[in-house]
């Protein structure tokens, strides 16, 4: 199993160890790592590896907000990094008690491409179509991403599990 961190994140994913399938076939990835995920499975199938499973917990999904709002990220966390990165794990927490984390450092550039990914219906089916099972999981009480608009865009091509109470780290 490969697994990717999300933003500003290393060594996060025992949050998702009851979801994740132990398999040398499998790939994941949470929030930003989720972005990570997708793409390692894309080239590994491009090459022709075998991916049997990619799992996406809480992916980065933005492409509903608009400029504006990105533009505000972008400037808080320029101005304040070290300030945004707390907030930004506070929310990711909200509304359970914030756990501990181990932190790597993050560049502005990886926020901007976090913010701006676009996910694609096609290269999802391109996954699908050879072989991958894509399985999204989703908490409804996500205080990062736009978790109705995930929820609407993967349904067409994945498994989502969407957890209710559920808070960014799938915690309940």
């Amino acid at each position: 199993m490969k697994f990717f961190s999300g933003f500003s994140l290393k060594n996060e994913e025992h949050f998702f160890q009851e979801f994740i399938k132990e398999s040398d076939f499998t790939v994941c990835g949470f929030s930003y790592g989720a972005i990570k995920a997708y793409r390692y499975a894309k080239e590994c199938i491009s090459q022709g590896k075998r991916v049997d499973t990619l799992q996406l917990f809480s992916p980065a999904f933005f492409q509903t907000q608009g400029d504006k709002f990105k533009r505000l990220q972008m400037l808080s966390y320029s101005k304040e990094r070290k300030k945004y990165i707390e907030q930004f794990i506070d929310a990711c927490f909200s509304p359970y008690a914030k756990e501990e984390l181990e932190f790597q450092k993050t560049t502005k550039e990886e926020l901007e491409e976090l913010l701006n990914f676009q996910w694609s219906f096609d290269e999802l089916k391109f996954l699908i179509d050879n072989g991958v099972t894509v399985e999204v999981y989703l908490g409804g009480c996500d205080a990062i991403i736009d978790v109705d608009s995930a929820k609407d865009f993967f349904v067409k091509v994945a498994t989502v599990s969407y957890i209710k109470d559920a808070n960014h780290f799938l915690q309940l």
